[in-house]
């Protein structure tokens, strides 16, 4: 059994209210947060059908400043829910369809030559946007994927030896099409780690199909504005101040690291089919979707379980195989599960209160 232990030097990420914009220390309480989270989730769901996960995962990324991949077939609403999320939450919204045929300068901008001033003026490109819906991402060649991956990775654009910062808060959601195999390009890895999260988007229900059909064939629903850009950064503060348990931040640690060594974990099976394991964006991505997750169930810590549910999201995208691996089908998910399935949980994970410990019953956080 862990002992509660609240060293303010042994808490992943910084200590709260540290560098914090002026009047952070009057944040709301944490079900004050859920509360407005869960409106603005209510509001998403208005409009677009089941796809709960999907949903959730979109609004972490949102809080945990992490962009998101949404990969499915058509027609299951990733465009809906991006178009949807950015009405609810406010700011500027831009919507990037990819094709084979596009420029970077297309997207993050380029200079134009104005003959009445006989000088090149900058004309910034769509990406300057507080969410930007990447439509089709891996229709894109490479040229346009490495523009974007500066904004991404960097929050700012490069045009004719000049830098420009992109608005804050800055998102990139991003579909794409898994059956698709002509007129497409491989995300580069170093791409596909920008991603946070990566989340699969399944067909509906049958039930889901019905709602579907007399909810969207006539007069769809319109979402309303929940959120306020300055909601959304008071937010992505307080998940940067959701206490994180050393014992907890080890857990992630070596759920990562059994994707690198599995031997070390029971998981030798697993050391002919990962060529490449997890990066370390995987274990920073693990602890801030964690912070977001358990801020949107009214928690000012994590729990074990918290890592544990984002861990597919995270860390499945981020896993390069062996030939023989892709040869034999095997769903890097199926790798992540397993890990999940070795790496013991700590059985206890205390809250900031030194008098507040929460049982993680046996097996939690496992899949």
């Amino acid at each position: 059994m862990l002992e509660p232990h609240h060293d303010p030097d042994e808490r992943t990420g910084p200590t709260p209210g540290a560098d914090a914009p002026q009047g952070a220390h009057h944040r709301p309480s944490p079900a004050a947060d859920r509360a407005l989270l869960e409106r603005a989730l209510f509001e998403v769901k208005r409009v677009v059908v089941g796809q709960d996960h999907m949903v959730e995962r979109m609004v972490v990324g949102l809080v945990a400043r992490g962009h998101v991949l949404l990969e499915g077939v058509p027609g299951v609403a990733k465009t809906l829910a991006v178009r949807t999320l950015a009405r609810t939450v406010g700011g500027s919204f831009a919507r990037l369809q990819f094709t084979p045929d596009l420029m970077p300068g297309d997207i993050v901008g380029t200079r134009v030559w104005r003959p009445s001033a006989e000088s090149f003026d900058v004309e910034l490109g769509p990406v300057f946007a507080n969410l930007v819906l990447a439509d089709e991402i891996n229709r894109a060649p490479a040229k346009v994927q490495s523009a974007l991956l500066e904004a991404m990775a960097e929050r700012q654009v490069s045009i004719a030896g000049r830098t420009y910062p992109l608005p804050r808060p800055f998102l990139v959601l991003a579909t794409q099409n898994p059956i698709e195999s002509e007129g497409v390009y491989q995300l580069p890895e170093a791409q596909r780690d920008r991603f946070l999260l990566q989340v699969h988007v399944p067909h509906p229900s049958e039930a889901e199909e019905l709602t579907i059909l007399q909810r969207m064939s006539v007069a769809p629903p319109e979402p309303e504005r929940i959120l306020s850009l300055a909601d959304v950064e008071t937010l992505q503060a307080a998940a940067d101040d959701v206490f994180v348990h050393h014992a907890v931040a080890q857990y992630a640690v070596s759920l990562v690291m059994a994707t690198r060594e599995p031997h070390r974990y029971g998981l030798g099976g697993l050391d002919g089919v990962v060529e490449l394991g997890a990066s370390p964006r995987a274990t920073l991505g693990l602890v801030a979707a964690a912070r977001a997750l358990a801020l949107l169930r009214g928690r000012d810590y994590v729990l074990p379980g918290d890592v544990a549910d984002v861990a597919l999201d995270v860390m499945a995208h981020r896993l390069v195989l062996g030939f023989d691996a892709v040869a034999d089908g095997i769903d890097p998910r199926d790798v992540v599960r397993a890990v999940l399935a070795a790496v013991e949980p700590p059985r206890v994970a205390p809250s900031q209160a030194p008098d507040d410990t929460t049982e993680v019953p046996e097996g939690a956080g496992r899949r």
